[in-house]
């Protein structure tokens, strides 16, 4: 029977399943996934997709426990039936790994405190992915399960690009580094522009843009990562869908000070309520788009502060590689976005990035080149796939443990 992996993806309010076969070529083989929204809220919605098909309803789900029974309903009516689905492992997203985590690990009691106590620097995410992980290990109590980092991919940045300027006895008291997010993508992302650019991700300097109501860049050089834009929680970088990227930390202080604003309003404000949301009214980039069309120059400014910010880090991260060879696009908005792909790169001719308009503008939904074939930098736009990622990550870590069973079995 082909080994699956479950792989759930926890929200404060949500959850995301995917079953998937990651041995099943270069893109596994997905066969089942789906989601439970709205948990907690009265009526909840739930999707499954398996075989082409897709099943929906609305329920009351009351938490995370009843999320996860109304999942293995749907793949009992929907399929396929995880009784029978060649299940060995249940592989969990994990925002934040500090300097616990630099890669997978089998979740144990220890685990689960080291994520607990990470929980300030992911205070959106390791909660819920915490809670996720609890549940989980009690529906599915015979399964090893692992924990997958976003931070994982950068737990070995340079020092110079890991550390802050700050006193070094208060960093180090405090764990106060440069730890990065949504590795998971920006490692998947950059070795399939590789493949797709026939060559080994160990000869390209590639700079990876993960768009998407969360943003944020990477420089990767020959297949390391040497610098990203997220930094000790996933408020610094990019613009993004509410939350401001980059500011000037005297920004809070003058809030408290001047403004009266407690710690937690602040943390509100910089998180919930600012980026695309703050400065255009919504934080999904369509409504920016009608807003501009309708003559919103609040929503004008928003895109352009967007795409200038792309440009700075691209520009900064040329410059640390030493070159560029590739710049790739993924996640919700750089799949789909041609407006934004096209505002990031203008200018950046001199590093020779272009991308070519007709080959930009093309509804295509898989990998693929949009700049001239004549162009010294590749510009791609790669879809991500974080739970083929984790899959292929849960697989590989218990892989050992199931030949020794296997082994053990055969021999007896």
């Amino acid at each position: 029977m082909t080994a699956t992996v479950l792989v759930l993806n926890c929200g404060s309010s949500s959850v995301k399943y995917e079953l998937i076969a990651p041995g099943g070529g270069d893109a596994g083989v997905h066969l089942a996934a789906g989601v439970v929204e709205r948990i907690g809220e009265g009526s909840s919605r739930v999707e499954h997709v398996s075989a082409g098909e897709r099943a929906e309803r609305s329920q009351p789900v009351a938490d995370h426990a009843d999320a996860l029974r109304v999942m293995q309903q749907m793949f009992d009516e929907a399929g396929p039936p995880l009784t029978s689905a060649g299940i060995v492992a249940v592989g969990h997203r994990v925002v934040m790994g500090g300097s616990y985590f630099d890669r997978p690990v089998l979740v144990d009691a220890d685990v689960i405190a080291r994520i607990d106590e990470l929980a300030p620097l992911a205070p959106l995410h390791n909660p819920p992915n915490l809670t996720g992980i609890t549940v989980a290990r009690q529906v599915f109590p015979d399964l090893p399960h692992v924990a997958v980092f976003d931070t994982s991919f950068f737990a070995d940045l340079p020092e110079v690009a890991a550390t802050y300027a700050l006193e070094r006895d208060t960093a180090a008291r405090h764990d106060i580094r440069r730890y990065g997010a949504h590795g998971t993508s920006h490692q998947y992302v950059s070795q399939r522009a590789a493949e797709v650019l026939g060559r080994d991700v160990t000869e390209l300097r590639q700079i990876v843009l993960h768009l998407g109501n969360g943003a944020s860049a990477s420089a990767v050089r020959y297949g390391r990562a040497v610098d990203t834009s997220m930094g000790f929680t996933p408020l610094e970088g990019l613009v993004m869908g509410t939350r401001t990227g980059d500011i000037d930390a005297a920004v809070v202080i003058h809030l408290a000070r001047q403004a009266g604003m407690s710690i937690d309003d602040i943390d509100e404000l910089l998180n919930r309520r600012s980026g695309l949301k703050g400065l255009a009214g919504s934080n999904d980039m369509r409504d920016v788009h009608r807003a501009i069309a309708d003559g919103d120059q609040h929503a004008r400014l928003a895109l352009d502060v967007y795409v200038h910010r792309l440009r700075k880090y691209i520009g900064a991260y040329a410059a640390v590689m030493g070159g560029l060879d590739a710049i790739t696009f993924t996640a919700g908005v750089g799949e789909n976005d041609p407006v934004v792909r096209a505002g990031a790169v203008a200018g950046l001719e001199f590093l020779g990035v272009r991308v070519d308009p007709g080959r930009n503008a093309a509804s295509d939904s898989g990998p693929r080149i949009i700049s001239p074939d004549a162009a010294s930098v590749a510009v791609l736009v790669v879809p991500t796939d974080e739970e083929l990622a984790i899959a292929r990550a849960t697989l590989d870590l218990v892989a050992g443990t199931l030949s020794g069973r296997a082994a053990s079995a055969g021999g007896g």
